[in-house]
């Protein structure tokens, strides 16, 4: 495989893995495997909670697909990418935007605010029912998901 082919994978299961993320996160994670999830959206003492097995089962999926990937090199390459999200996600979301593991900046501007807002805002609905923004790296417009939030409460 040429360079441009395996960045082209890497960077292709990024973006694909934002997409899966989102729903998984809403369907599952919001759904039928609210049972985990749940512990990520009530107050907690310790540096883990029982959401972290969904980290846990995709890393053993990953595992398996750089195993295929021995045999069949686009896989490997794919397993690479979703790792990278992996990472991404794990930087973002869990030290950036919900302080774990002793990180504490706070973005003043930029992305990375918006991104922090909109996650707030998803954590702004008690329960697993009318929350929004169930991306992780896209970030919606904050005031669209005020206005959101306030259409729904207003039902």
């Amino acid at each position: 495989m040429a360079w441009y082919d395996k960045l082209a994978i890497v960077v292709g299961m990024v973006l694909f893995m934002e997409c899966f993320a989102w729903a998984t996160h809403k369907y599952v994670m919001h759904g039928w495997g609210w049972g985990w999830h749940r512990s990520h959206h009530e107050p907690h003492d310790g540096a883990f909670e029982k959401n972290d097995l969904y980290a846990v089962t995709f890393a053993v999926f990953v595992i398996a697909l750089f195993g295929l990937g021995v045999m069949w090199e686009p896989v490997w390459w794919a397993a690479l990418g979703i790792t990278v999200y992996g990472g991404i996600y794990a930087f973002v979301h869990d030290m950036l935007v919900h302080q774990r593991f002793g990180a504490r900046w706070v973005p003043r501007r930029g992305y990375a605010k918006r991104l922090l807002q909109a996650h707030r805002l998803h954590h702004a609905v008690k329960g697993k029912d009318g929350s929004v923004s169930f991306g992780f790296l896209f970030a919606p417009d904050p005031a669209r998901l005020k206005r959101e939030l306030a259409a729904r409460t207003e039902r």
